[in-house]
């Protein structure tokens, strides 16, 4: 499945646009290496997401195509939650 379209199915982030947007400014990594909003993901996998000066690491333990938002929990697993007080070089996008 593609970034993009489980970030949006997850409910990680609402809108599947977002997602690109997030993804082509170089905020989210999987399994430690910067991904594209087309990069295929896996179960197993582990994302970290930034928001803003909070970085989200999730697994993801489901891949499914449509889902109930009661049961959006299922498909990843939070790790942890931290705030940044700078930002971390590895997000920043260079090539802007």
């Amino acid at each position: 499945m593609r970034l993009d379209k489980f970030l949006k199915v997850s409910r990680l982030i609402k809108r599947r646009t977002l997602a690109k947007e997030v993804a082509d400014q170089g905020r989210i990594l999987v399994n430690g290496n910067k991904a594209k909003a087309s990069s295929v993901v896996k179960e197993g996998d582990e994302l970290q997401i930034r928001f803003g000066q909070k970085v989200v690491t999730a697994r993801i333990d489901q891949l499914r195509e449509n889902v109930r938002k009661e049961q959006t929990a299922e498909m990843y697993t939070i790790l942890s939650e931290e705030k940044l007080d700078k930002v971390d070089p590895s997000f920043v996008d260079d090539e802007a």
